[in-house]
């Protein structure tokens, strides 16, 4: 892929966490065994990269349900990049994200190997169960702190202004959906500079993301990411 493995990994982590339980969030059936692709494709459309998952274990911990997430990233010869899982805990209606497990393990062993110290935190993206068209929805935030040699590496990406736009049909190779289009901006903090996009959401009642378009501040497309095969 021609963007870094951490802007994937960060691009990935805000689509994702949109995700919820069965019994937390019409919007993902979390059951073992299913699998889902989604494909990058770079601004003239042609195909970037892609990322496989699979759900590999739901269990309960108390009143809260915990899903495990294995997860596979390709570039765009299909070749394999790495592989990394995550999980999450959804408890009345609301998802809690594991940060730290979302950032792959095999790069936390290299960064640490090389003497690097790393903190990873964020506040919870919310998805209530009932949306509707105009509603507005609370801000979230991830952020990585990176540390090696007295040099301190600082990321975090804050998603502002999400709203539900509207409701309408999206294709992709995977089929058609009737979807929510989530809007939001974003602002990426990384080495002293600020990068501002936005980003269009589609999510579909018993599937989640469907599709996901990022956008320069000037309206300008940088990336889409789609949902091609699932199996649940």
């Amino acid at each position: 892929m021609k963007t870094t493995l951490l802007t994937v990994v960060l691009s990935f982590i805000m689509a994702t966490i949109t995700f919820g339980q069965d019994n937390c969030s019409k919007f993902y059936p979390l059951k073992e065994g299913s699998s889902f692709e989604y494909t990058n494709y770079n601004k003239k459309g042609k195909i970037d990269g892609s990322v496989h998952y699979t759900i590999s274990e739901v269990r309960s911990e108390g009143n809260a349900t915990v899903a495990t997430f294995d997860m596979k990233y390709k570039d765009k010869k299909g070749k394999d990049l790495f592989e990394s899982n995550y999980s999450f805990s959804c408890e009345n209606g609301l998802v809690t994200i594991d940060y730290e497990s979302l950032f792959p393990s095999q790069m936390m062993q290299q960064y640490t190997d090389m003497g690097m110290e790393m903190d990873i935190s964020g506040t919870d993206i919310q998805l209530p169960n009932n949306l509707s068209v105009g509603q507005q929805l609370a801000d979230a935030n991830v952020s990585i702190a990176m540390s090696m040699g007295g040099i301190n590496m600082n990321t975090s990406v804050n998603q502002t202004n999400r709203k539900v736009e509207k409701k309408e049909s999206i294709t992709t190779s995977a089929g058609t959906f009737d979807c929510y289009l989530l809007t939001e901006d974003q602002t990426t903090e990384a080495m002293g500079a600020n990068i501002e996009t936005s980003t269009k959401l589609w999510l579909a009642e018993g599937i989640g993301m469907i599709k996901q378009e990022s956008y320069k501040k000037n309206g300008a497309l940088i990336s889409r990411m789609e949902l091609t095969q699932y199996s649940k």
